[in-house]
């Protein structure tokens, strides 16, 4: 049986990095928001999980994974299940969990990333809360990328195994998610990461070689790819991006 990623159709998103790991992993998976409703697939299909009054624990919100009769809901705690199944994760159990903090922290800027255009209520939309989203956009720019990506750089410079992987000295699910992170950065805040590769060059090395991983490499050129855009958790508004201080 093929894996199923549930996530919402046309967003990247938090889905994305589970997307990546199986894409890089080259296993088969369903995509079953992206389905046709005729195939017993598609949002409605979806959200029939997540409503089921059968369904023993069911997930409070994509992406959740389901693999057999198994259901599996966030996107750290997936990758720390499929981490080891694709061969996406240290061998050495301690690394495993190293690499599932290194994630956990990944999702915290994601998080914060996504504070900077809705800082006041998710409920509210983009241009209820405009001035507060500057704010915001500015001091993460200012303060917190450069603390996230300074940690995240040192990590690298740091690795006894090389600074080539963010844990142990293979490819894990992590440096799929750094790629991620740093390129939804990217595109959302070009203007303050101009210089990103000056200042982060590990990070950036990094960033390059999982583009050119010949499966990410197909990946991102095909279809499946869903591009960035001002509906997702990565958006740019130019008047939050600015040069960094």
């Amino acid at each position: 049986m093929s894996l199923e990623l549930y996530y919402w159709d046309g967003l990247q998103g938090r889905g994305e990095f589970v997307r990546l790991a199986l894409e890089e992993a080259g296993v088969d998976y369903v995509e079953v928001a992206r389905g046709k409703p005729s195939k017993g697939l598609g949002t409605k299909a979806m959200m029939a999980v997540m409503q089921s009054p059968d369904e023993p624990y069911p997930p409070f919100a994509p992406p959740f994974l389901k693999d057999g009769d198994l259901v599996i809901a966030q996107t750290a705690n997936i990758l720390f299940y499929l981490g080891p199944r694709l061969k996406l994760a240290p061998e050495v159990d301690s690394l495993r969990y190293v690499a599932n903090g290194l994630q956990l922290t990944i999702a915290d800027v994601v998080t914060e990333a996504h504070d900077t255009h809705h800082p006041l209520a998710s409920g509210l939309y983009y241009e209820e809360q405009k001035d507060a989203a500057k704010v915001r956009a500015h001091d993460f720019i200012d303060h917190r990328i450069p603390k996230f990506m300074s940690y995240f750089e040192r990590v690298l410079a740091q690795n006894p195994a090389g600074d080539s992987f963010m844990v142990g000295d293979t490819l894990t699910y992590v440096d799929l998610s750094m790629f991620q992170l740093i390129d939804g950065l990217l595109y959302a805040f070009p203007r303050a990461l101009k210089r990103f590769g000056e200042h982060y060059p590990r990070l950036a090395a990094l960033h390059d070689a999982v583009i050119a991983r010949p499966n990410i490499a197909a990946y991102l050129d095909s279809d499946r790819r869903i591009g960035h855009n001002e509906s997702c958790i990565f958006r740019h508004y130019p008047e939050l991006d600015k040069a960094a201080t």
